[in-house]
């Protein structure tokens, strides 16, 4: 089996591996200015897609422009998050060379969609493929790939522990070789019940102070783990952006939820914003948390609320997510300064990081690949892919972190890895 990067590796986004030329395993995108897209020009017969980011599921249209568009594979909601993401992008760049699909790639989509739930084997392009629960988003899978010789699992974003919205991945399908994401494999996260604790506590103490709370999260995934978090901590929320079409959305997959009763009480419990800017700017007087998108104050109703808000220092923005260098929500975590609208503003409002991360950290990468001592590891979907291979093959692993554009065989007597003279000399940038 033959398994070419041809983006996410030693690098966050864009992810996309090609398996004998014939089966690609996403095909993302990575929000740099301009974006960037995963190298080459793959042919595939058939697409699998792990779930519904854009790092892993944003260029999946750009495939299906030609005559005999290839089949493309997923989740139901992986689907529906998928194709939330390509019209959002077709609205923002939609007819410039910012985005690689046209409104009928995008149209093609339901046309060669196939969907699939978790431990149902399905054939795509020759190969026997199964999704596994992956404990990242609702939709979210590990992709194993059996070409009756070799079986290859594609972990792609995972996490080992619960989070309100979905549980800890537990899955452990047998395999000869495993790409591994390794997003924070030098990061220990803390006990999320602590974090939810500290940030509840803050929220409440700018509210009983009178003032308002922006909260900048993700609209996949964190948004609705946020509005779990204030349902459960009774803190009043609106909810605005992106999250909103997402929330509504995953209330039909209760089976793809943790706690889908829970899920329901936040959805009753967050107030929607329907307005514009109007509304907006009443909202930010109200004393309540406002989780909103842009997860990095780089677009959105953000825009709106921290010009609103930022001269109050009783106000308070809450980061729920990593601050990509250079994007105006790391500027403001590093200097209180942010630039908003072409405008670099100071924000007198408290600034505070809280990590929600919805990925395993370096212990739960640990404990998921203790299962794979023998097969062939290869590290993908990271800044330091190299030191955390370097790491494993200390610890007795077969472990190597191809670089973009590499192609690697694997199969089930022979190991992937070998030397990596090249480790962490290519390191990439990414959401988190």
């Amino acid at each position: 089996m033959n398994i070419e990067f041809l983006g996410g590796a030693r690098e966050v986004g864009r992810s996309a591996l090609l398996v004998d030329d014939s089966l690609l395993l996403d095909f993302g995108s990575l929000a740099e200015n301009p974006p960037q897209y995963p190298v080459g020009s793959p042919d595939p017969d058939a697409v699998v897609v792990s779930h519904g980011h854009l790092d892993h599921a944003g260029a999946v249209p750009a495939l299906l422009s030609g005559r005999d568009p290839p089949p493309v594979h997923w989740t139901p909601p992986t689907q529906e998050l998928a194709l939330t993401l390509a019209r959002d992008t077709l609205k923002l760049h939609g007819g410039t060379l910012r985005c690689p699909f046209t409104e009928a790639d995008v149209k093609r989509v339901t046309e060669v969609s196939e969907t699939h739930g978790y431990r149902e084997s399905f054939a795509a392009a020759g190969y026997e493929v199964t999704f596994y629960d992956a404990g990242h988003i609702p939709g979210s899978a590990h992709v194993l790939v059996d070409d009756g010789d070799a079986r290859l699992l594609y972990t792609a974003d995972f996490h080992t522990a619960n989070q309100r919205l979905v549980p800890g991945t537990t899955a452990r399908p047998d395999a000869d070789a495993v790409v591994c994401e390794s997003t924070y494999s030098d990061v220990a996260h803390d006990p999320r019940e602590e974090v939810e604790a500290r940030f509840a506590r803050s929220v409440e103490e700018t509210l009983w102070e009178g003032g308002t709370a922006v909260v900048p999260a993700f609209g996949i995934g964190r948004t609705q783990e946020m509005l779990m978090v204030c349902e459960a901590y009774d803190i009043p929320c609106y909810v605005d952006g992106m999250g909103k079409d997402v929330t509504r959305m995953l209330a039909n997959y209760p089976a793809f939820l943790r706690d889908p009763e829970a899920f329901a009480r936040a959805k009753s419990h967050a107030r929607f914003v329907t307005g514009r800017n109007g509304q907006r700017r009443r909202i930010a007087e109200q004393n309540a948390a406002i989780v909103t998108t842009s997860g990095m104050l780089s677009g959105g109703p953000a825009m709106t609320y921290i010009p609103e808000i930022r001269a109050n220092p009783t106000n308070k923005v809450a980061m729920t997510g990593y601050q990509v260098e250079g994007t105006p929500g790391r500027s403001l975590l590093e200097t209180g300064r942010a630039e908003i609208d072409g405008r670099v503003m100071p924000v007198s409002a408290r600034v505070e990081q809280y990590d929600f991360s919805a990925h395993a950290d370096r212990e739960g990468l640990l404990d998921f690949l203790d299962a794979y001592r023998d097969a062939a590891v290869l590290v993908n979907h990271g800044d330091r892919c190299g030191e955390f291979a370097a790491k494993l093959r200390d610890d007795g692993y077969d472990a190597y972190a191809p670089e973009r554009g590499e192609a690697v065989s694997v199969s089930a007597s022979t190991p992937a890895a070998g030397p990596d003279p090249g480790a962490g000399t290519e390191p990439g940038t990414g959401t988190r």
